[in-house]
């Protein structure tokens, strides 16, 4: 079983045990990572000492330097990026052996703490950081604000989906939930509101001998070519109303969380889908369908060109008209 990566350049705050230092403490290629500073602050000394036991423990061979320092950008008081020395838990934990053994011992502890809960869960929380600010942390606010804009924004009903599951704590592109959900939360919405897949929805709509193909609803006066290829542009009055129940309902769950100032990680907002989707429509998409959307673009092709066809057939230009006119005067004559 593949372990979860953790985020790039997560940091989470670490309070040593008699409160006096809050560390900031990168979480990085599921390791933990401090600057030199850093671990004179968790150590309580100064940072000269701190890189004559780092001299000690290479020079001695009882750690390869390479493989437990790391360079990362940090942002200093003046704002400015600059790459800094960072260095790993097993360095952490040799130096605390020379320095401070009890704090080395209760960082080691909660460090490891927040890596399992990482590659158990899939994410680590930021407890220090979330409750900053009193009854309502910056997160939350920033989290909610982020939601409403997603609300009123212009983008399609199944981006407004995707955009709410990448709002989630744990949030990450490459994650292989987040590829499956994004390649088939079109499907799963069409399925629940019409009981076919998009491939299905097409090939079963789409029709020459219809007014405009079969479609129902698309920018415009006439579709063109692309639109034949969006099942949504096919669904009826009565589906598309319950498509936006749906993600209305969604994205309304969406908002209580936030003004809860509850977290929500990436399998939390694929199981809130299914249900709503279970609740308001017609099912779960259990499989990809009796037709691929290769079969459903070439029945969507080929009745478009028939359609053209057939209207080339009947449509008269303006210059077909004189010309008819000019005949008739002609045989008049």
């Amino acid at each position: 079983m593949m372990k979860n990566k953790l985020p790039e350049n997560q940091i989470i705050i670490y309070e040593t045990d008699d409160g006096k230092a809050r560390i900031d403490v990168r979480f990085e290629e599921e390791n933990v990572w401090l600057t030199q500073k850093l671990l004179a602050d968790l150590f309580g000394t100064t940072t000269a000492n701190i890189n004559m036991h780092l001299k000690n423990i290479f020079q001695q061979k009882e750690l390869d330097e390479n493989s437990v320092i790391k360079d990362f950008l940090i942002t200093a008081s003046d704002r400015k990026q600059y790459r800094a020395k960072h260095y790993n838990l097993e360095a952490i934990i040799a130096i605390g052996y020379r320095v401070n053994s009890s704090r080395g011992t209760l960082f080691r502890q909660w460090a490891t703490e927040r890596l399992k809960e990482y590659i158990v869960k899939g994410f680590t929380l930021d407890d220090m950081r979330l409750k900053q600010g009193g009854h309502k942390s910056r997160y939350f606010e920033e989290l909610l604000q982020r939601i409403r804009d997603i609300r009123s924004s212009e983008r399609m009903l199944y981006q407004k989906v995707t955009d709410i599951y990448a709002t989630s704590i744990d949030y990450r592109k490459d994650a292989k939930e987040t590829d499956i959900f994004f390649k088939t939360v079109q499907n799963k919405m069409h399925y629940a509101v019409s009981g076919k897949t998009a491939a299905e929805i097409i090939t079963e709509r789409v029709d020459k001998n219809k007014k405009n193909l079969g479609l129902t609803n698309f920018s415009g006066y006439h579709p063109i070519k692309r639109d034949i290829y969006i099942a949504k542009n096919y669904l009826y009055e009565e589906e598309l109303k319950m498509l936006n129940r749906i993600v209305d309902a969604y994205l309304s769950f969406a908002e209580i969380q936030a003004i809860s100032e509850k977290t929500m990680i990436m399998k939390d907002w694929i199981k809130k889908l299914d249900e709503y989707l279970m609740l308001m429509g017609k099912g779960i998409l259990k499989n990809a369908g009796k037709v691929s959307m290769e079969e459903a673009q070439g029945k969507a092709d080929e009745e478009f060109l028939e359609s053209k066809k057939s209207e080339d057939k009947k449509y008269v230009s303006d210059f077909d008209r004189e010309v008819k006119k000019l005949l008739r005067m002609k045989k008049e004559k």
